[in-house]
C-alpha cells in the first residue's frame, strides 16, 4: 500500500509509480520524465550538476544519510576519455522491515535509470550497474525492460541526446546476502568474489569497482535526482519539513491497520505516519515500542510515538532514522522473542570476516534462546550486556554489520529490562507472539 497526496508535485517519487503497469518511456515523458536529464545535457557542466545536488541537501536514503552531492564531489575530476568510472545503484534491500526500493523498481524503473544517467554525467562515469536483491524477480524483469526501452529511445548508449556523453547500464541480481548491502562488500561481490567488506580508506569514490572510481547510492537516492534537476533547488528544499531536502519514503510494518510505504515530507512526525497514514494500531493492540528505521536501529519507546523522523532527532533520542521504515512492537508481543528473531537474522548474515561478528552474534543468539525458552540465568543477562558493550561500538569490527545487529539488543536490554528479569525469575518460556519482521500489506 502506498500513500500519495493529491498534488503529485509534492510527492514526486510515487507520482508515476504504478505497480500493476509501470510507465513506458512515452508515459514517463508525459509525466515529466527526462526533463532533468535534458536540462543537464543541454548545457550544464558536471561540476554544476554536483553542486546543485549538494545544495539541494539530498542525503543518502539507504541508511547512512550522507550528503549525496558531497559524496559525488570526492570522485577524481577526469573526463570519460581520461579515466573509466562506475555508478552503482544499491538495491540489495535485505534490511528486515524495509521494502521501499522494491516499490520504486517495480512501479517506475525509468525514474531510477534517469537518476543514474544524471549521476553518471556528474562524475563522468561510463558504466553503471543496478545491483538488485535476487528475490526481486518482478523488479528485475521490469528493470531489464526499462533499460532496453531507454536505450532504444536514445537515453542510453553513445552520444546521449546528441551530447558528447556515453553511458551503458546493466542490471545485476544479487547473490542473496545481507552483507551485500554494505557498499564495499557489494563492490567485491560485483567483482565475482566473496562479499567481504573492504578497509576504508581508500573509499570507493577513489578506488572502487576493479580499483576504479565508483559511486554507490541507494535506489531511493538516485530516484530523487531527476526531480532536483528538473525543478530546482528551492523547489526541492521546499518539499521538506526539516533542514534537509526532499520527501522520504517512510513505512510501517507490524500491527498497524494499514502497513505499507508512504511518501511524506522529510521530517514528518511519527504520529502522522502511524495515525494518519497507517490508520493507527489494530483494534486490541497498543504500541509499546518501535524500531524507527529497520531492524538495525535501536528501539524507541511509545513515549517517542510522535518523534520527528529526520536524520538528527532520532539520534538525539538514541536511535537512527535508518531506512525510515518503522517496525512496531505491540503490547501483546514478546520483546525478547522479537530481539531473538532479529539476532538470528544478523548472526546468519554475517560474512564471517571478523571475530566479534562471526562468533559474537551466534553467542548472543544462543543466550537469547536460553532466556526466551525459560532456561536463562541472571548471568546470561550480564553476558548480553557485555556483548552489547564490546561488540556494539563502531570501529571494533570490520564494517557496520555488528554495530547494527547490536542496536536492537542494547536498546532492548534497557527498555525491556523487567521482561528479561521476569523470564529468568519465572524459568518458563516467554508468552506472546514474536512479531514478523516484514509484516505488511
Amino acid at each position: 500500500m502506498s500513500y500519495t497526496a493529491k498534488d503529485p508535485e509534492k510527492r514526486p517519487l510515487l507520482a508515476l509509480v504504478d505497480q500493476a503497469s509501470p510507465p513506458d518511456v512515452a508515459a514517463y515523458e508525459r509525466g515529466g520524465g527526462f526533463r532533468g536529464l535534458r536540462r543537464v545535457l543541454a548545457g550544464m557542466s558536471p561540476a554544476e550538476v554536483v553542486e546543485e545536488v549538494q545544495k539541494s541537501k539530498l542525503r543518502g536514503r539507504g541508511g547512512a544519510g550522507f550528503n549525496t552531492g558531497l559524496k559525488w564531489s570526492f570522485v577524481p575530476k577526469e573526463t570519460q576519455k581520461q579515466r573509466k568510472k562506475y555508478i552503482v545503484a544499491n538495491g540489495d534491500e535485505m534490511e528486515p522491515g524495509t521494502f521501499k526500493d522494491r516499490m520504486l523498481v517495480e512501479g517506475n524503473p525509468l525514474q531510477l535509470i534517469e537518476g543514474m544517467i544524471i549521476a553518471a554525467y556528474a562524475i563522468q562515469a561510463t558504466h553503471g550497474v543496478i545491483f538488485l536483491r535476487g528475490e526481486y524477480h518482478l523488479g528485475l524483469e521490469r528493470l531489464k525492460i526499462a533499460v532496453e526501452q531507454a536505450k532504444a529511445a536514445g537515453f542510453l548508449g553513445t552520444k546521449i541526446l546528441g551530447a558528447d556523453f556515453d553511458f551503458e547500464l546493466i542490471v545485476h541480481p544479487s547473490g542473496g546476502r545481507y552483507i551485500c548491502g554494505e557498499e564495499t562488500a557489494l563492490i567485491t561481490a560485483l567483482e565475482g568474489r566473496r562479499a567481504n567488506p573492504r578497509t576504508k580508506p581508500p573509499f570507493p569514490q577513489v578506488s572502487g569497482l576493479w580499483g576504479l572510481p565508483t559511486v554507490v547510492n541507494n535506489i531511493e537516492t538516485f530516484s530523487n535526482v531527476p526531480h532536483i534537476l528538473a525543478n530546482g533547488i528551492d523547489w526541492y528544499l521546499g518539499l521538506s519539513a526539516c533542514d534537509d531536502g526532499g520527501t522520504k519514503l517512510y513505512g510501517i510494518s507490524g500491527r498497524a491497520r494499514r502497513p505499507g510505504v508512504y511518501e511524506l515530507p522529510l521530517g514528518t512526525r511519527m504520529g502522522v505516519l502511524l495515525e494518519e497514514c497507517a490508520g493507527g494500531m489494530q483494534d486490541g493492540y497498543k504500541l509499546r515500542a518501535f524500531l524507527p528505521g529497520g531492524a538495525s536501529t535501536a528501539f524507541l519507546g511509545a513515549e517517542h510515538a510522535d518523534i520527528v523522523m529526520d536524520y538528527a532527532t532520532p539520534e538525539k533520542a538514541g536511535s537512527r532514522l535508518g531506512t525510515g521504515l518503522a517496525i512496531l512492537l505491540d503490547d501483546r508481543a514478546s520483546p525478547i522473542g522479537m530481539i531473538r528473531n532479529l539476532e538470528h537474522f544478523f548472526a546468519q548474515e554475517s560474512c564471517g570476516f571478523c571475530t566479534p561478528c562471526r562468533d559474537g552474534l551466534p553467542w548472543v543468539e544462543k543466550l537469547l534462546i536460553e532466556i526466551d525458552e525459560g532456561r536463562g540465568t541472571p548471568d546470561d543477562i550480564a553476558r548480553l550486556e557485555d556483548a552489547a558493550r564490546l561488540i556494539g561500538p563502531m570501529g571494533r569490527t570490520f564494517c557496520a554489520h555488528a554495530p547494527g545487529a547490536i542496536a536492537p539488543l542494547a536498546s532492548g536490554l534497557k527498555l525491556f529490562r523487567e521482561d528479561f528479569e521476569r523470564l529468568v525469575a519465572q524459568g518458563r518460556p516467554s508468552e506472546g507472539a514474536s512479531p514478523a519482521q516484514g509484516h505488511a500489506a
